[in-house]
């Protein structure tokens, strides 16, 4: 059964309500404003029957906190109360109200329109419902072929999906310990699974070669970072433009010897700089076909003597003071 509360200073007015109402609703009742709202944030209402003129706030502002409420907003109000005036009645729409019966109100009248409006709540949460179920299932949908795109990548170069998974989850730290909202930092986490995309477009004779490069070879493997530029931003998505600069940039370093484009310290964007680090911390931790794992005293020893050379000197130190997160997200996403 649905809840009405009934904001009235006056008693009869509201035992009359409650005469008209308790067959078909649970009633509440409340003599002022303050009240109500109190008594709101401790019963779930539907809708609101609300008077304009009692002590304390009046109607308006009473209607005017339960709209600037994000938990009671939704809630309609109905303004019942014996003001005529053209100005009340518009006012009572500008602050929120969904409609205004004047007093003495008609039973059928009042029964009709809260009928009406509780039906149109009703809908509306259906429809929002509706709306949140299929925006996640957009996202997951987002979510996983921003996964696949960047297990496109490793898989040419016989690296687990495991990889572009750390790789995400080390970013998402590091743009969480930098500053970035939780969903900022998580949309960072998601786009840097791309960032190798561009090998797709390096031949395996060098991909997988088990030894060194040669100086032409390493020159043709660095060319995956615009590779996977010129794919990620063909998009007309901004998410896609922005998975387009990691894939470019982040095998730029600090000190301006990185490549494509030899950019240097914040000339970097931030995105790049971050997964830089989530990418190499990674690479240094993994076996790989032309290496075997280091150790993590061999690589916190790189960091610190790459800081402020290859890294962002800020990023490393906040890398440091979250080594125990990245340690946990490898365990827990470890190779098999």
């Amino acid at each position: 059964m649905k809840t009405i509360l009934i904001v009235d200073d006056n008693e009869t007015n509201i035992d009359n309500l409650m005469a008209l109402l308790e067959d078909k609703y649970d009633l509440l009742a409340a003599i002022d404003g303050e009240s109500a709202i109190e008594l709101l944030e401790e019963e779930k209402v539907d809708l609101i029957l609300l008077d304009i003129m009692m002590p304390g706030i009046d109607g308006f502002e009473t209607c005017k906190r339960i709209k600037d409420n994000p938990k009671l907003k939704n809630i309609p109000i109905i303004f019942i109360t014996a003001k005529t005036d053209e100005d009340s009645i518009e006012k009572a729409y500008e602050v929120g109200g969904v409609d205004y019966i004047t007093k003495p109100f008609r039973s059928r009248e009042v029964l009709s329109r809260i009928s009406n409006h509780l039906a149109l709540s009703e809908q509306h949460h259906h429809l929002e419902h509706l709306v949140a179920q299929r925006t996640k299932e957009l996202q997951n949908t987002q979510n996983e072929i921003i996964y696949l795109l960047g297990l496109v990548g490793e898989c040419r170069s016989r690296e687990t999906g495991n990889h572009v998974k750390r790789v995400g989850k080390y970013s998402e730290i590091l743009a969480l310990a930098y500053g970035f909202d939780e969903k900022e930092a998580k949309i960072i986490g998601e786009l840097a699974q791309m960032h190798d995309l561009g090998k797709v477009a390096i031949p395996d004779a060098i991909l997988n070669k088990p030894g060194r490069f040669s100086d032409e070879e390493f020159e043709h493997m660095k060319k995956h970072s615009d590779f996977g530029y010129i794919i990620l931003n063909k998009s007309k998505r901004d998410l896609l433009k922005k998975a387009a600069i990691i894939a470019h940039q982040h095998h730029e370093k600090w000190n301006g010897k990185g490549y494509p484009r030899g950019l240097k310290g914040e000339q970097i964007h931030i995105y790049g700089r971050i997964v830089a680090i989530a990418d190499v911390f990674d690479a240094l931790g993994s076996e790989r076909v032309y290496k075997p794992a280091w150790s993590d005293e061999e690589i916190i020893q790189l960091f610190k003597e790459e800081r402020g050379e290859s890294f962002d000197p800020k990023l490393v130190d906040l890398f440091f003071e979250n080594i125990d997160k990245f340690y946990k997200v490898r365990e827990e996403l470890k190779d098999h």
